[in-house]
């Protein structure tokens, strides 16, 4: 029971954050927007394209992580990479962002993330 939980968990973490990274590619400015912080409608396409490629590429080595290395290489991973959420959690509140947004959104998902590595690492 244990073991479905955390695989199940994690592939849905990162499917995602794969989701968001293709949201970010092609509805930048709305996607920005859901992230806390809305983007200029005439700048700011190359940060939004990192951005998307960067959690595409991140929800697509977790899957990889996890179909072929297994749960103790997952949780490391889900370990490390939640310092990006919550990473994420100060640039919104640094940049006018709302605290729920911050906090419900980012610090949730770097809580959610500790979880999933803490249920890896007992699987």
């Amino acid at each position: 029971m244990l073991t479905t939980i955390a695989y199940g968990l994690a592939i849905a973490l990162n499917l995602m954050v794969v989701f968001i990274g293709a949201r970010f590619l092609f509805v930048p400015v709305a996607a920005a927007a859901g992230y806390g912080v809305p983007a200029k409608q005439d700048g700011d396409r190359a940060y939004l394209t990192i951005k998307g490629l960067r959690d595409g590429t991140y929800g697509l080595l977790g899957l990889a992580l996890l179909a072929f290395v297994g749960a103790q290489a997952e949780a490391w991973f889900m370990l490390i990479v939640a310092l990006l959420p919550l990473g994420d959690t100060l640039i919104v509140l640094r940049n006018g962002g709302t605290k729920a947004v911050a906090f419900g959104v980012h610090f949730a998902t770097a809580v959610a993330l500790l979880v999933n590595a803490a249920l890896l690492f007992a699987v």
